[in-house]
């Protein structure tokens, strides 16, 4: 049952997410969630009773909108930001998901001695993209964290996700393909078996931006190339 009473804070909005009357709170100053949350919402396979956990969750975007089509057990965020896991905790109780979703506080390199290994069935991430100085540096600090590796790595999501999945445990990832070499070396180191990838194309006539990837713990090898999505 939704909670209709709601605390925004200075700057704060409420947005609808089109999807089971569900909305969400962002702050237009801080990081807003795009069409790649979207994208890796309905990429990803959630089976009944399962416990999916979503690194860096942000303001909770994947576990409210992963709770809204699936029929998942308990969808867990983590957080490192404060200000953003607060928003979160916020969205969870004004659309009355306290029982199935939980904000949790905390830095991805720690996951696996938060939660303890193999604790969950799948695990999704929409990790910042940018290595370094790759692409602009903005000013705004929650901004930069949440599109740079400067909090996190790419090595951190895979080393953590290899502990925190049981076996033969699901894990999805929204990216960008000129880190694709990259990523499927780390996945495989952690053995984090790569599956099935789609690539995101904004134009039917422009090269993807995006890549939707799908790995198994411990699966055999045997990579699914899906038809690409064309956004427009």
């Amino acid at each position: 049952m939704m909670n209709k009473e709601i605390r925004l804070l200075e700057g704060e909005r409420l947005d609808d997410l089109m999807i089971n009357g569900y909305e969400i709170i962002q702050h237009p100053g801080r990081f807003c969630f795009g069409i790649d949350a979207v994208l890796l919402s309905d990429f990803a396979v959630v089976k009944k009773g399962e416990h999916v956990l979503d690194l860096g969750t942000g303001t909770g975007i994947l576990p409210i909108l992963l709770e809204a089509k699936n029929e998942g057990g308990i969808y867990t965020g983590l957080e490192l930001q404060e200000e953003s896991a607060d928003m979160a905790r916020r969205s969870v109780a004004y659309n009355g998901l306290e029982e199935s979703i939980r904000i949790v506080t905390g830095d991805i390199k720690e996951a696996a001695g938060i939660f303890g290994a193999a604790s969950f069935e799948v695990i999704t991430v929409n990790p910042p993209y940018m290595i370094g100085q790759h692409g602009l540096k903005n000013e705004n600090e929650a901004l930069y964290v949440a599109r740079h590796e400067v909090m996190c790595t790419l090595e951190d999501v895979l080393r953590e996700s290899e502990k925190l999945l049981n076996w033969k445990g699901r894990f999805y990832m929204v990216h960008r393909p000129f880190r694709l070499p990259e990523i499927f070396m780390k996945m495989c180191a952690h053995k984090i078996e790569p599956k099935r990838i789609r690539f995101v194309h904004p134009y039917v006539d422009k090269e993807p931006n995006m890549v939707l990837i799908e790995g198994l713990r411990g699966g055999r090898p045997r990579l699914t190339v899906e038809p690409p999505l064309v956004v427009y």
